[in-house]
């Protein structure tokens, strides 16, 4: 009779609400196991390794290098193309300055300040608000003169006269 008697509690036994169904039971399970897990774990599997990490280092250096390159001779030819327009200017400026006075001045300062040289002083006109700058590399345009015509250049980058990096 006790057998039939548990056999009877055990049928009909009904979980109640309170009671967790089999399947929550089994994801709380699952998720008590993967908080226990150590996190380096899922870390590992999500992180690059050193060899994919080196290989894009080495692709940015390769690309920095070729900027750097690009970026020198692009530097070269404005520097150029400013010593060549500055010349422009001057020669404009050593015009206008033979317009007034008469003929061309025996240094190019004199476009700033009035010389001691000249032949008609009250001729002289400041055609340059400024003392002459020096070409983008650094040093003074080199001026010459012979009689009636000019000479008037950048020494370039290597600033040394006569040479074909020299712009006039």
């Amino acid at each position: 009779m006790q057998k039939e008697m548990k056999r009877t509690m055990v049928e009909t036994y009904q979980p109640t609400q309170a009671a967790a169904k089999p399947t929550q039971l089994n994801a709380a399970r699952q998720l008590r196991h993967r908080l226990r897990r150590p996190l380096c774990r899922q870390h590992r599997q999500r992180a690059f390794t050193l060899l994919e990490v080196m290989l894009v280092l080495v692709i940015i250096a390769a690309i920095a290098g070729i900027a750097v390159v690009n970026v020198g001779s692009f530097q070269e030819k404005a520097y150029r193309r400013t010593a060549a327009a500055e010349i422009s200017n001057l020669k404009t400026m050593l015009d206008s300055y033979k317009l007034e006075v008469g003929s061309y001045p025996t240094q190019l300062s004199a476009l700033y300040e009035k010389p001691s040289d000249l032949a008609d002083p009250t001729k002289w006109m400041k055609i340059s608000k400024e003392p002459i700058k020096p070409d983008p590399w650094g040093r003074p345009y080199e001026y010459t003169l012979n009689g009636a015509e000019f000479e008037l250049r950048s020494l370039g980058p290597d600033g040394q006269s006569g040479n074909e990096d020299d712009v006039t």
